[in-house]
């Protein structure tokens, strides 16, 4: 939801801030492209440079934690037997259990209850700037679109009304899905999105030059 509200957003204000500069449909055009391309790229370079950093810290603290099983495996054990004692188990019993789990897979069992790492929820660059990339497209496609069909008189109000609808689309089914208000939700990110489009038509409009 997110990379798709950016892509909307950012998409469709610079094709309204070019448009507004009087610009050739030519160069509307190819500026909303421009804005998908780079932005996609951009959006992949961040979210895997983020989740990269992650999952170095990550392999970082299974290596530290696989040295320390190594040297003192007892006071591992008693490590973890405490952590399921904070979460509500009797000593005995915690005792039990710790046992139990570093006779099955020690490191595993540390992984996930000491550092709240599993295979699920391990960082994954690749994946992560991909999906990054085709959120942000899936929101850029609309304006490009809709840039690419429409005649050039129709561009400026044809692409911020159907921008602001699909804006509060998406914020109401972000806030629907998170359980919060889907009033305010749609209201908050259709907010900006008409104030991100107004500021760049201001800027086409002030600076533009006619092509």
């Amino acid at each position: 939801m997110l990379g798709a509200n950016d892509g909307l957003i950012s998409t469709a204000s610079l094709v309204v801030g070019v448009a507004s500069a009087q610009s050739s449909h030519q160069a509307v055009l190819l500026a909303a492209l421009a804005g998908m391309v780079a932005g996609a790229l951009s959006m992949a370079a961040g979210e895997y440079v983020s989740v990269s950093s992650q999952a170095d810290t990550e392999s970082a603290d299974l290596a530290k934690e696989k040295r320390e099983l190594a040297s003192n495996p007892a006071a591992e054990r008693a490590e973890l037997a405490g952590i399921y004692v904070a979460r509500g188990l009797p000593a005995a019993l915690a005792t039990e259990v710790a046992d139990n789990l570093m006779q099955h897979d020690a490191l595993g069992a540390h992984a996930r209850d000491e550092l709240g790492i599993t295979e699920v929820s391990l960082a994954r660059p690749l994946q992560a700037a991909l999906a990054s990339a085709a959120s942000f497209a899936a929101g850029a496609f609309p304006p490009l679109l809709a840039a690419l069909a429409l005649p050039r008189p129709f561009l400026t109000p044809v692409i911020a009304g159907s921008s602001l609808v699909l804006l509060s689309i998406l914020g109401a089914s972000a806030a629907h899905l998170g359980g919060a208000s889907v009033m305010k939700g749609a209201a908050r990110v259709t907010f900006w999105g008409a104030l991100a489009m107004g500021a760049s038509a201001l800027v086409g409009r002030l600076f533009g030059t006619t092509a």
